[in-house]
């Protein structure tokens, strides 16, 4: 298409929404080139522009919301560099589209489908995305600052670096978001869904929170001293889940994850994956986690799991106590005896399976306590 779109189609789409679907659905095949194009002001409720190329297109309204695209289908779409400011795209049908380096100042994209959508880099200021699905969307370095996010779900989003300076998130579900990186000041969170947030990036173990401010403030602990400090003066809540989560394995630590932030005591449970091997970078950023952990709940069970990692954790924290835990139908544990060596590591947890681990949770924590109480008293 070169730098222009297609005329022709271009004036068949002036010419009305009815007339340009029906040649759509006869003409399948036609490669619809909208690059360029100019259709700010434009009537296009409804209209069929799945897997147009609008690259660079000019959506703009000048008054709010003028041009209209609402309940359009632009799935598989192109809106690379699209400037589409203030434009009404409620109900769209976005999935899968690439809006990169977009200008979507202000659009209305309530209730908008944007699953799997590209809008990476693409600014969405004072857009509103409210009960818009941005399932899977990648968000990297997404400017989305003084957006309207109320009800939107963005599970497993990648929010990277992405502005969220002053958004409202009421009743957002942010479950397994990445949000690595993320510029998230002043957000409003009441009701928001914030479990699974994976606060590393690609190239690091994965160390999930279940709070967006707990995350923030976990990033700045583990990349900054003066804050460790000052820190260690408050009386921790953080109960450091360690365990290699294998998809068996996965939902006993979810669950006694939930038992936690339940607790009368409030807890934090923050949990961290064993999935890569331990090299030294690891094992301090474990360190450092256990150290600020008022407790460390350690899951043993998978035979190839963490035992050298506590062999290196333990001896060097001796205020933390260490639970191990261990699923009874597990193989003996002969190798283990590190709580012979180190009174801070309690004696091994057994429990028969998940209902009953549960059940007995205040068991399972009661050393744990119990040992920290003694250490206050001396």
């Amino acid at each position: 298409g070169g730098f222009m779109a297609d005329q022709e189609q271009l004036l068949r789409l002036r010419s009305g929404v009815k007339e340009w679907n029906q040649w759509r659905d006869n003409n399948p095949s036609a490669i619809i080139d909208l690059t360029y194009a100019s259709l700010s002001r434009a009537n296009l409720d409804y209209v069929n522009l799945s897997d147009a190329d609008l690259s660079h297109a000019n959506l703009e309204a000048a008054e709010v919301w003028e041009a209209n695209l609402s309940g359009a289908n632009l799935s598989g779409a192109s809106l690379n560099e699209a400037s589409i400011v203030n434009t009404d795209l409620s109900r769209a049908n976005l999935t899968g589209a690439s809006i990169m380096l977009a200008f979507l100042q202000g659009v209305y994209l309530a209730k908008a489908d944007l699953n799997g959508a590209d809008l990476t880099g693409a600014i969405l200021t004072q857009a509103n995305l409210s009960e818009a699905d941005l399932s899977y969307a990648d968000l990297v370095q997404t400017n989305l600052s003084h957006a309207n996010l109320n009800d939107a779900t963005l599970v497993g989003a990648d929010l990277t670096e992405a502005n969220l300076t002053s958004a409202d998130l009421t009743g957002a579900n942010l479950d397994g978001c990445i949000i690595f990186g993320i510029s998230a000041w002043d957000v409003r969170l009441d009701g928001a869904i914030q479990t699974n947030l994976r606060i590393t990036s690609d190239f690091e173990p994965e160390i999930t929170v279940d709070n967006l401010e707990v995350a923030q403030f976990l990033y700045l602990m583990l990349h900054n001293e003066k804050i460790r400090a000052v820190l260690e003066t408050i009386t921790s809540k953080v109960v450091l889940i360690l365990g290699r989560f294998s998809d068996e394995r996965k939902p006993v630590l979810d669950a006694l994850r939930a038992a936690l932030r339940e607790h009368p005591n409030q807890y934090v449970p923050v949990l961290f994956d064993f999935d890569l091997p331990a090299g030294r970078h690891i094992l301090e950023t474990v360190g450092l986690l256990a150290g600020l952990a008022r407790f460390v709940i350690a899951d043993i069970t998978d035979p190839s799991m963490i035992r050298v990692e506590l062999r290196e954790i333990a001896p060097r924290l001796p205020s933390v106590p260490i639970q191990p835990l261990l699923l009874d139908s597990a193989a003996p544990m002969a190798e283990f005896p590190l709580y012979e060596d180190y009174p801070w590591v309690l004696p091994l947890y057994r429990y028969k399976d998940l209902p009953q681990l549960l059940a007995a949770l205040n068991d399972v924590i009661a050393p744990a306590e119990q040992r920290i109480r003694m250490r206050l008293l001396r």
